[in-house]
C-alpha cells in the first residue's frame, strides 16, 4: 500500500510531516501478493539476473572503480570508470524512489572510491557493474508491480 502511486500522491504533504498510516486495502489480495513479490524482490536483489546493460569499452580495460560514477546528462549511460560506460538504462529506472533520490543514484553515491573507502572487490571485481545491473532490474520490476496495483478508491 505504502508504494501505491494514488497512496503517495494523495498523502504527499501528510507523509512529510507524519508517521504513514495504512489504509484498509480495497483489494486486499491483489495488495498482499504484490507486498510478497516486493519483499522477495528486495530481499534477494543479488539473485536478481543483471539488466543487460550495454557495455562500451576502452582500452586499457578494468573493472576498478578509480573514483565516482556519472550519470550523462540524458540519464541514458553510466560512466563506470575511464574505460567502461554502461549504455541502455531505461528511463522507467529512476521512477522507482528512496526518498528523493532512485535506486540507481543511491548506488553511484555510495559506491565510489575514496582515500578512506574502496569498494572494489579482488575475490569479486565484476561486482559493482552487476550490482548496477541488477539494482536497474529491480527497479523495473518495482515500478511494474507498483504499477499493476488496483486503484484507491476516494476518501481512502
Amino acid at each position: 500500500m505504502l508504494h501505491h502511486s494514488g497512496y503517495r500522491e494523495r498523502y504527499a504533504e501528510v507523509l512529510k510531516k507524519e508517521l504513514p498510516r495504512i489504509p484498509l486495502a480495497p483489494d486486499f489480495d491483489a495488495f498482499a501478493d504484490a507486498g510478497a513479490r516486493l519483499m522477495d524482490l528486495h530481499l534477494h536483489y543479488e539473485r536478481q539476473p543483471p539488466y543487460p546493460l550495454r557495455h562500451i569499452e576502452k582500452a586499457p580495460f578494468t573493472w576498478e572503480l578509480s573514483g565516482r560514477m556519472k550519470l550523462a546528462k540524458d540519464r541514458g549511460s553510466l560512466v563506470y570508470n575511464d574505460s567502461l560506460t554502461l549504455a541502455g538504462i531505461p528511463e522507467g529506472t529512476f521512477d522507482y524512489r528512496l526518498g528523493h533520490r532512485s535506486a540507481l543514484e543511491w548506488v553511484i553515491d555510495q559506491y565510489r572510491r575514496t582515500e578512506n573507502s574502496n569498494p572494489n572487490r579482488s575475490d569479486d571485481p565484476e561486482y559493482i557493474v552487476r550490482l548496477v545491473k541488477q539494482v536497474v532490474a529491480v527497479s523495473l520490476e518495482t515500478v511494474s508491480i507498483t504499477q499493476s496495483l488496483p486503484a484507491i478508491a476516494p476518501g481512502r
